[in-house]
């Protein structure tokens, strides 16, 4: 065994470690949500559909005002002498039965589908994240009573309790939305459940709770936040389906009513001529395909640039 006065120089130089592994080693860590931007960055088609969802809502904001300053109509201005008229030069998507304007009233329901939809998102964010919250965090009784119940409203048919609410109560934008939400909270909020249960028993939740940190700082500053992929994923997912049950309830005349533009209202309109006046059912038709896949086909993307252990 060698003694300290048998060590040289070259007993404590560094081994199997160049300079480009050193530059390797010494870069500096970014953070896991820069990581999965960078991730989501790489991936053309979620970025894409990106791309056309900003370009679908800037032109649904600003399209409707624009058009009618420059034409001098809005979406429910309408000329009887000029029904049914195919695209033109002031009339892009061509004019429906009545002689109104299409591209404004098809830019404006798709304004009342993003509406919808973020609206019904965001309210399903709120109640599930704090029902999921607690379920998973108290766990025992408290989480067997609440899940038996979310269980229980989640085996009603959903279109049934949608319909009837909008029967009985006067259809509007904002009854919409209630009646999306009614039961559109569930889903989010057994993914935070779970989530939840998985992480609440993890060393830093402990350690805080062993130093005096109350019920709620745990669950809203330490166990929320470490599951706001699943939670940002499920939003993002959940904002196409109520813009198909918004355009699918206007499509059966209990969505908004006239003169308000919905995409599924004008697709309705549209059916019994369509095979005369084709474009009066094309252009509503495309748009909300191509924001519903967009929607899908970026959410699809967050999920893999989160958690890139579900890519298949």
């Amino acid at each position: 065994m060698p003694t300290p006065a048998d060590l040289t120089a070259d007993d404590f130089r560094k081994i199997g470690t160049d300079e480009k592994e050193a530059e390797v080693i010494q870069r500096e860590s970014i953070s896991a949500w820069r990581d999965a931007w960078q991730r989501l960055r790489s991936n053309k088609l979620a970025m894409t559909a990106l791309i056309i969802l900003a370009l679908i809502t800037l032109t649904a904001i600003i399209a409707p005002w624009l058009v009618g300053k420059i034409y001098g109509y809005n979406y429910y201005s309408n000329d009887l002498l000029y029904t049914n008229k195919g695209p033109s030069a002031t009339h892009w998507f061509g004019t429906d039965d009545l002689g109104r304007d299409m591209f404004i009233r098809t830019w404006m329901g798709a304004r009342i589908s993003l509406i919808v939809g973020l609206a019904a998102a965001c309210i399903d964010l709120l109640i599930g994240v704090i029902y999921g919250g607690i379920m998973g965090y108290y766990g025992g009784r408290v989480d067997e009573i609440m899940n038996k119940f979310s269980e229980i409203l989640y085996s009603i048919p959903y279109l049934l309790v949608t319909i009837l609410l909008l029967v009985v109560m006067e259809p509007s934008l904002g009854t919409i939305i209630l009646a999306l939400t009614i039961t559109g909270w569930i889903n989010m909020s057994w993914i935070v459940r779970g989530e939840i249960m998985q992480l609440k028993n993890r060393e830093y939740v402990l350690a805080s709770r062993s130093m005096g940190a109350g019920h709620g700082r745990l669950l809203f500053r330490h166990l929320l936040p470490n599951a706001v992929g699943p939670i940002i994923v499920t939003v993002t997912l959940s904002v196409p389906n109520a813009i198909f049950a918004e355009a699918f309830l206007s499509f059966l005349g209990l969505g908004v009513q006239a003169p308000v533009a919905s995409l599924g209202s004008m697709i309705n309109d549209a059916l019994t001529g369509w095979l005369y006046y084709p474009w009066r059912m094309l252009f509503p038709a495309i748009l909300i395909s191509l924001t519903m896949l967009s929607f899908n086909i970026f959410g699809d993307g967050l999920r893999d640039a989160l958690d890139p252990k579900l890519k298949k």
